[in-house]
């Protein structure tokens, strides 16, 4: 999510109890920390029970963030379905907010009462430090034995790849496996836009008038509340490439050397947001409005533009209707469609997971062809055969359609707080100053500079 809902951007879940019985020979059960060297070990693919019905009489313990009305729907069938399949299996499910599984995942990770199935921010600060502490179970085996890599392109599956001591973003084991696709991009109000005598931008240059000509009707232009610090990095990420070239982008999101924030173009890119928030164009305080509460005041009748994720689509078209659209933002600086987005948090399993063949055979269940089907028909955005799984109308149709060319014909851009382990904390503090006034765009871009310079030395 997200992600970070997300985000993370921008994107979380907690724990509860559970009885192991196979504990003592499941895979994963001792493998420690991992060691200086990082990453725990996982299983070869002959060694895997891929028969769920094998495992005898277990519980699961599952942390998840899928707590939005479309995603815990999905969720709770899929789970419900593979109890009714295996009924020797009972899912232990704890679902929280993001940011509260967050706050809780080092600390289960690192203490003795670990969940066997857990949702992972697939960020440097997140996976990418709990690979290097071996705290993660590496997934190859089971991706072989399960026929993942058959299954998912490798686009999807490198965004949950990291070298065993987490210095190589992208490439080398695989640590988890994401069930949906997320995309940022601009959702409107079309009856807004009509009263406006406006249509949907085609251009950077038609959304920056969109904007005024909001203004000047007494319209609040653009929604976002910032409160948290990392929603900013989804309304920045998509206005980024307007101004800087895609292959820049990813570079910096991935955390490679050989990019820099400090350019003209980066710092336009945040004088332009800079401009939007100085003139009222996100509203009074939108560093002091929570992220949930901006949404749903949008869908109250609050402003006329929103740039966020395609996760919110669902929940918001249930009080919209019809009148909720979404695009993908016009191209970028080179020509192409670009903008923030990927996948859901990927589901891991964690070294120390008393059931790890159960873990991974739950996480396959909630990845094949038929849980797709599942997630589109409940009203998410699966991250396999979107195109193929489009509705025939309605904000998702806008929404996989908007993935789709993206994802096949422009480019989808990392999560911005990707790029380091602390990342996420330097962007969201800096883009909030820069939209309260507390720090010029190029002071800003020197701070992201100062924290990326100093990962990519290290590297």
């Amino acid at each position: 999510m997200r992600r970070l809902p997300r985000r993370l951007f921008l994107g979380s879940s907690a724990a509860a109890g559970g009885l192991g019985l196979l504990a003592a020979c499941a895979p994963g059960s001792d493998s420690g920390s991992g060691g200086s060297d990082g990453g725990g070990s996982g299983p070869a693919a002959s060694d895997v029970e891929t028969d769920p019905a094998a495992l005898g009489e277990i519980t699961l313990k599952v942390w998840d963030q899928e707590v939005r009305g479309a995603q815990n729907d999905a969720i709770e069938a899929l789970i419900e379905a593979f109890q009714k399949d295996y009924p020797n299996i009972t899912v232990d499910r704890v679902s929280q907010s993001f940011d509260d599984l967050q706050q809780q995942t080092g600390l289960a990770l690192s203490g003795n009462d670990v969940p066997d199935v857990l949702q992972v921010n697939n960020a440097r600060g997140d996976m990418g430090e709990f690979v290097k502490a071996g705290q993660l179970t590496d997934l190859s085996g089971y991706a072989e034995a399960y026929g993942w890599e058959d299954r998912f392109a490798d686009s999807v599956l490198a965004k949950a790849r990291y070298s065993a001591d987490a210095v190589t973003f992208g490439e080398g084991p695989l640590w988890g496996l994401p069930q949906t696709g997320e995309v940022c991009g601009i959702y409107y109000s079309a009856t807004k836009l009509e009263a406006l005598g406006a249509e949907p931008p085609a251009s950077w240059e038609d959304l920056f008038a969109l904007v005024e000509a909001a203004q000047k009707a007494d319209e609040q232009p653009l929604v976002l509340g910032n409160l948290e610090q990392w929603p900013a990095l989804h309304v920045f990420g998509p206005l980024q490439a307007h101004f800087v070239p895609s292959d820049e982008i990813v570079t910096l999101a991935m955390g490679n050397a050989g990019a820099d924030w400090t350019d003209d173009a980066n710092v336009q890119a945040l004088t332009q947001l800079a401009d939007w928030a100085a003139s009222g164009a996100f509203g009074d305080s939108p560093n002091g409005l929570a992220y949930d509460t901006a949404w749903a005041d949008f869908t109250k009748g609050t402003g006329v533009l929103l740039i966020g994720g395609s996760w919110l689509g669902p929940d918001m078209e249930a009080v919209m209707g019809e009148d909720l659209r979404f695009m993908a933002p016009p191209a970028g600086t080179d020509g192409t469609v670009a903008t923030t987005g990927g996948t859901g948090l990927p589901f891991a399993i964690p070294a120390q997971a008393a059931q790890a063949d159960a873990a991974a055979a739950y996480i396959d269940y909630i990845t094949s062809d038929t849980a797709m089907e599942l997630i589109a028909d409940k009203g998410g955005m699966p991250v396999l055969n979107t195109a193929d799984l489009a509705p025939s109308s309605g904000v998702n149709k806008d929404i996989y359609e908007a993935f789709d060319a993206v994802s096949t014909d422009g480019v989808l851009l990392p999560y911005l707080d990707y790029a380091t382990p602390s990342f996420a904390d330097t962007a969201g503090a800096a883009l909030q100053e820069v939209i309260g006034g507390q720090s010029e765009p190029s002071a800003a871009a020197e701070t992201l500079q100062a924290d990326y310079s100093e990962f990519t030395a290290g590297s």
